[in-house]
């Protein structure tokens, strides 16, 4: 006889704390500045001048997106003579972004599927 009965799952304790550590991370890399940073962090460590430059913002909004990163540990710093130096903790992040490049372009799939339904009515 087949069970048709759904295993009610409740979220304990210890499986809300990893989501929202899992939200901490996304949250802190939910700005077009900050993805930015990253990507450039990939490449290589930058001086927050450096990237203040390359953003086209100023220093204390760069450095309130690099606070964010660094506390939520996607990025580490180290002090050289006048220049604070970045880096990037866990390049692995970057497969996650392939991950989401992948949903744009499924979703622009999606988006000219429709297109072109609606161009033959």
């Amino acid at each position: 006889m087949h069970n048709n009965y759904v295993k009610k799952v409740i979220m304990d304790r210890d499986t809300h704390e990893l989501y929202e550590a899992r939200a901490k991370i996304l949250k802190a890399m939910a700005h077009p500045s900050r993805l930015f940073i990253i990507e450039e962090l990939q490449k290589h460590e930058r001086c927050v001048n450096e990237l203040t430059e390359m953003i086209g913002v100023d220093i204390s909004t760069v450095s309130k997106h690099l606070s964010i990163l660094k506390n939520a540990g996607l990025v580490t710093d180290e002090k050289r003579g006048n220049c604070i130096y970045y880096t990037l903790r866990v390049p692995c992040i970057l497969d996650f972004m392939q991950c989401v490049e992948a949903v744009l372009a499924n979703n622009a799939q999606g988006h000219i599927y429709i297109m072109d339904c609606c161009r033959r009515k």
